[in-house]
């Protein structure tokens, strides 16, 4: 579920006086314009309203989400090829590596999306055959990097104490995605052993990714507890939090749905076990929305400025708007639906606001610009998503004199 602070950069200008960019500085965060873009189109055909507008619009954004992918695979393998030394500086780096998972879960978002509205565009073989591709390729990419990402913070990366962020969750939650959409393939799948693997394999990833987010999670909130909020640019990311709550919501009530395709006996304890775990968890995910909503409107207050952290408002609540429909759909309750509905206007909102500001800090070309705290010439060396600098406490006061010179010593 979203992105590293960017610092504010300083754009580089070109001979025309305009700014412009390099795929160099262009990190792994920028997936999460593609995870966030394609979750509208996924929720929105989960909604309990339906109409032939809406479909259209969710083909349109589910066309500029898999648009997207495409221009941003391109991108980054030539980020990879002409600037291979920041692509390795970013897996050292413990604030970049984390946003490698993203690329697993923009994948698996797309291929959700062309199985959920685009069967109506390409046909539904295409599109079962276009999921299949992408679902093996981001669960691939996904496994790699829960196992990678953490083996790095271990053995690589020098993290000190009391600077856990929840973006650690990003790689140990894209298991979690494949699970939550796994179960839209089971029917196009040949009866017998193909489609109760399938079902069981989404279970195991749906065990892997809820366990290690359980083990990550206290480590975020001591964070906070101990060492006070995040600093203004990172603040969007403590939403990153619902991302594994509502996916996993999500990856049970779909795991439920697609067990009788798979004539699996455990039909009856999965619908009951998709109740009993997603309820609360929905309720815990509220909660955080609300004590992240908090902290976001203390930080925009103090500040705050645009950073890619705002893609953040998207992927996590479009989780949590899958998960409450999913619940919707096994309860019967209209509570549900309206939780729905609500959660999903707050991602549209997020989704338009870090869309109409990314749009614009690309075209003023200072997304991809070279940090602030780097001369040009040596940007090269700095990562360009490396965190914004924590602001001096609000009590110091910004005009505040200098301290007067200590006095010379007097000759004996």
């Amino acid at each position: 579920m979203a992105t590293l602070a960017h610092p504010r950069p300083r754009p580089v200008t070109g001979s025309g006086g305009r700014t412009r960019g390099s795929v160099r500085h262009l990190g792994p965060n920028w997936y999460a314009a593609v995870m966030g873009t394609a979750i509208i189109a996924n929720a929105g055909a989960t909604l309990p309203v339906r109409s032939p507008a809406l479909s259209v619009a969710y083909e349109v954004v589910w066309a500029l989400s898999a648009v997207l992918l495409a221009v941003l695979l391109v991108a980054r393998a030539a980020h990879w090829v002409r600037h291979t030394d920041q692509a390795r500086a970013h897996l050292l780096d413990p604030a970049v590596a984390p946003f490698h998972g993203c690329l697993a879960m923009a994948l698996l978002a797309v291929g959700g999306g062309t199985l959920a509205v685009g069967t109506d565009v390409i046909g539904v073989s295409a599109a079962a055959a276009v999921d299949g591709v992408l679902w093996g390729a981001g669960t691939v990419v996904g496994l790699v990097a829960a196992a990678a990402i953490p083996y790095l913070m271990v053995t690589r990366h020098r993290i000190d104490v009391g600077t856990a962020s929840p973006a650690w969750l990003l790689p140990v939650v894209a298991p979690m995605v494949s699970a939550a959409l796994g179960p839209g393939l089971i029917p196009h799948l040949p009866a017998g052993q193909w489609r109760a693997a399938m079902l069981l394999g989404c279970y195991g990833m749906f065990g892997l990714s809820l366990l290690t987010v359980l083990a990550m999670l206290p480590l975020v909130l001591s964070r906070l507890i101990h060492h006070g909020p995040l600093p203004l640019a990172a603040t969007p990311a403590l939403v990153l939090v619902l991302g594994p709550l509502g996916q996993s919501t999500t990856a049970v009530s779909n795991l439920a749905h697609a067990a009788p395709a798979a004539n699996s006996a455990y039909s009856d304890a999965m619908t009951a076990f998709a109740v009993l775990y997603g309820v609360p968890v929905m309720g815990f995910a509220l909660l955080w929305l609300l004590f992240s909503a908090a902290l976001v409107v203390r930080a925009f207050r103090s500040g705050m400025r645009f950073s890619m952290t705002w893609w953040a408002f998207t992927f996590p609540v479009g989780t949590c708007v899958t998960g409450a429909a999913g619940l919707a759909g096994h309860t019967g309750l209209a509570l549900y639906d309206w939780l729905t509905a609500g959660l999903y206007l707050l991602l549209v909102a997020g989704w338009l606001t870090a869309s109409v500001c990314t749009a614009r800090g690309l075209f003023r070309g200072t997304l991809l610009a070279p940090p602030a705290s780097a001369p040009a010439s040596a940007s090269a060396s700095v990562p360009a998503s490396t965190p914004a600098p924590a602001p001096a406490p609000a009590s110091t006061p910004a005009s505040a004199p200098a301290p007067a010179p200590a006095p010379k010593a007097t000759p004996v």
